[in-house]
């Protein structure tokens, strides 16, 4: 898969991005700083990374681009990418319907196995304890609503 395309993807997905940080709620609480502001930023920079990727892609000074002939690429550059869009995606369109740890525990799965995890009962332990979590930290502590842990759609 060619480095372009893959900035490519990295825009579509920051489309998405923004499209997800349009739909927060505004607060019912008047105050200066809502809650868009924190993702709405970290959207923009990740914006202005991919678009600088895609110019150094064009160019062909990305460091993950091949410049000599003798060079060759990873293998298994699709599959990886594959497995984090696929853990993206799973995400966001998950995460609305069943909750937020089984979308999160998929999401960090794509990116494990894209980093070359084996896909075993560690590695799963694993991903939806981080999920899991991060649950507990922002929603239970912090009461950031995330909504339920697990949502059953019946």
């Amino acid at each position: 898969m060619s480095t372009r395309l893959i900035a490519s993807f990295l825009l579509v997905f920051c489309a998405l991005a923004v499209w997800q940080v349009f739909s927060i709620p505004e607060s019912t609480i008047h105050s200066e700083v809502g809650p868009i502001l924190a993702p709405s930023i970290l959207v923009a920079l990740l914006s202005l990374l991919g678009v600088f990727y895609l110019f150094t892609t064009i160019s062909n000074k990305a460091p993950d681009c091949t410049h000599q002939e003798e060079d060759r690429p990873l293998k298994g550059g699709s599959r990886r990418v594959l497995y984090i869009l696929g853990g993206g995606l799973s995400f966001i369109v998950l995460a609305k319907v069943i909750g937020f740890l089984i979308p999160a525990g998929l999401c960090g799965l794509g990116v494990s196995m894209a980093f070359d995890a084996k896909f075993n009962l560690k590695t799963l332990l694993m991903v939806f304890g981080i999920a899991g979590a991060f649950w507990v930290l922002f929603s239970a502590i912090l009461g950031v609503d995330l909504g339920p842990i697990v949502q059953l759609p019946f």
